[in-house]
């Protein structure tokens, strides 16, 4: 049995990929500030996430997650946030259609600024420097000085968060997500590619349908004039997420910084901080499984986030690689199904994917993206279990970061448009392929099921 939780009770356990702050006193204000500021979501928002999250854990809907490796500050602007948007729900358009299935959209969004780092340092045109950890942490400028960790950067974290928020709300209250009116979500970029004009000869045939809906049924086709947006990142910071905490132990207590805090792999540790903090909270709570994690160590997992053994409560989003998913997905299956305990099951395609280029760039192959999904739903299908959700690095903006897709990117081409400060993500054409490649097998799936 575990102690009662509160929300610092972390503290007395080990906690990875933690900065280490020289000024104590500026960590200190920098809580109270925090603690007592306003919530970013409402316990209510958290409470409907969770019901859309139990029609994912029952077959009746998709999770669609995507969103940027790590958010930068100076990207907190109108037009990459409304670029991110458009790309989500366009793809959740092509699952829905060609799925036949409701889809739930997550974006890594409104909080994704911390990131864990393999080593403590790094090497930058020759220069050891402290990790870049983040923009809630330090900055990304090869400088020793910038690498800093500071405090004050969670104030700066938070504000941009609430601004990307109230932005996505004022968006959605204002009718930019109507079914009724798609081309408030084009992109000024893309013109004539195979993505969208498969994308535009779908969007015809779905208006069709929207506009016999509204003639034969005209009093239920009011929740098509909005469509709910909910946000996610990483619980690393753990100073962060407890300041944003709110609750007592009558009520529950919820992580009241974004609807859907996930667990990375590199912080997953069964005495860790992060479980530890994260097995108190009320709000669903992704855990990310990779290769080093056992059959036995993932059922305690669960046992210790879900005590309760609730259906939408635990999202395992695993992330293997194309080449190793076939040897290590079935194991947890199968502890999993042995064990009766509930999960919602959601594949990360990415992390497993990396690969460096002959001068040092980060990059991910498409081929190796696409095949980690296929094998994934075909894994779950051969188990008798569903995948229920798929989790994305992806941006709105016409990047070249990720080798191959639609528009055949070469190595070469990561010289002209890479930005990632981080990890490679996914551009809007190849985004759109996924989407209708996640549709197809969709179908495949419902049949099966």
């Amino acid at each position: 049995m575990r102690p009662e939780w509160y929300p610092q009770c972390w503290r007395e356990l080990s906690a990875l990929q933690q900065p280490e702050y020289d000024d104590q006193e500026s960590l200190q204000c920098v809580n109270s500030t925090l603690t007592a500021a306003p919530p970013l979501v409402t316990a209510w928002e958290v409470d409907r996430f969770r019901g859309q999250l139990s029609a994912v854990a029952d077959g009746r809907a998709f999770l669609l997650q995507g969103g940027d490796c790590s958010e930068s500050f100076i990207d907190c602007e109108a037009g990459t946030i409304l670029r991110k948007l458009k790309v989500l729900i366009q793809m959740s358009l092509v699952l829905i259609w060609g799925g036949r299935q409701r889809v739930v959209r997550v974006g890594r969004i409104a909080g994704q600024y911390a990131k864990p780092r393999s080593s403590p340092t790094e090497v930058v045109d020759g220069v050891t420097l402290p990790s870049y950890r983040g923009d809630i942490v330090n900055g990304s400028e090869p400088d020793i000085r910038a690498r800093r960790p500071v405090p004050e950067r969670m104030l700066r974290a938070y504000e941009r968060s609430a601004m990307t928020l109230n932005y996505i709300r004022a968006l959605s209250e204002g009718g930019f997500a109507d079914l009724h009116h798609p081309e408030n979500w084009d992109l000024e970029f893309v013109r004539n590619t195979p993505g969208s004009r498969r994308y535009q000869e779908l969007l015809s045939t779905f208006s069709e349908a929207v506009q016999v809906l509204d003639v034969v049924a005209p009093g239920n086709s009011a929740e098509l004039s909005r469509v709910d947006f909910f946000t996610s990142h990483e619980a690393l910071l753990l100073e962060y997420e407890a300041a944003l905490t709110r609750g007592d132990r009558r009520s529950g207590y919820y992580n009241l910084g974004t609807h859907f805090p996930w667990i990375g792999d590199r912080t997953r540790q069964l005495d860790g901080a992060h479980v530890e903090y994260c097995r108190g909270i009320r709000n669903p709570v992704g855990l990310k499984v990779g290769n080093t994690v056992s059959g036995s160590e993932l059922i305690e997992l669960l046992r210790i986030l879900n005590p309760n053994n609730e259906p939408a409560k635990v999202v395992l989003i695993h992330r293997f690689g194309a080449g190793r998913i076939r040897e290590r997905l079935p194991v947890l299956l199968d502890a999993v199904s042995s064990s009766g305990l509930s999960a919602v099951w959601c594949c990360d395609p990415m992390h497993g994917n990396t690969v460096s280029t002959g001068t040092g760039v980060k990059t991910r192959a498409f081929d190796d993206i696409v095949s980690e999904v296929f094998s994934a739903f075909q894994i779950h299908r051969e188990h008798g279990s569903r995948l229920s959700g798929i989790h994305l690095e992806l941006t709105g903006d016409d990047v070249t970061e990720c080798v191959g897709g639609p528009g055949d990117l070469s190595e070469k081409d990561l010289e002209r448009d890479y930005r990632s400060t981080v990890d490679p993500r996914l551009n809007y054409e190849q985004s759109m392929e996924i989407a209708f490649l996640l549709a197809e097998q969709l179908r495949e799936q419902a049949l099966s099921h």
